[in-house]
């Protein structure tokens, strides 16, 4: 698996003449992200397999660098959306929870289509896991080792309504025997108590 950075040649509500501006620093940072991730990625990769129990969907993801979102994952594509404006070793975590929420979709596309969750509820579930994966997974830690405490299960980001959710099913995450128990169980929580 692989993780190319890459840029787009317009971004809709960028004027042309302010995408002639930020395109060479664009290309810079694809370049700084591209370097510091490759540092990760084989391992990154391989460790989530390993911790999720579940392969890749795609082969090659890409991460288009944005001039205005932050993180956004495609739901179980194999495209996701980072800020160009990040240190390119602190970009890692918000980019590999976008990674993860992406390959979370796909297994529940592959094992949990019955549930019949809506996408609120995926998406709900699928945030929490990658928080869970990146912050609480100590194989996860070596690739951010500089994050604090409160930025390891962060419950000061802009989805209020998840974090009753998220304190909830944390002591179940951390005493999981496997991800798949996990998610079968916050199922059952996230269908009684999030209707989204």
């Amino acid at each position: 698996m692989k993780l190319k950075f890459i840029i787009e040649k317009s971004y809709p509500g960028l004027s042309k003449q302010r995408y002639r501006v930020l395109v060479p620093y664009l290309k810079k940072t694809v370049r700084l992200y591209q370097k510091s991730w490759n540092e990760i990625n084989d391992e990154f990769f391989k460790t989530i397999e390993e911790i999720t129990g579940y392969t890749w969907k795609h082969k090659i993801y890409f991460c288009v660098l944005s001039p205005f979102h932050r993180g956004i994952s495609s739901w179980g594509g194999n495209k996701i959306i980072r800020t160009w404006r990040e240190n390119p070793y602190s970009m890692r975590k918000i980019t590999a929870h976008e990674l993860i929420i992406s390959h979370i979709f796909t297994i529940f596309e592959r094992d949990f289509q019955e549930e019949n969750l809506i996408n609120k509820q995926k998406w709900a579930l699928a945030e929490i896991s990658a928080w869970a994966i990146t912050g609480l997974e100590n194989k996860m830690l070596k690739f951010w080792p500089w994050i604090s405490g409160e930025e390891k299960y962060p419950l000061n980001h802009n989805y209020p309504e998840l974090y009753n959710l998220q304190k909830r099913l944390k002591p179940i995450y951390v005493k999981k025997k496997n991800s798949k128990g996990f998610l079968q169980k916050a199922i059952k929580i996230l269908k009684r108590n999030f209707k989204g």
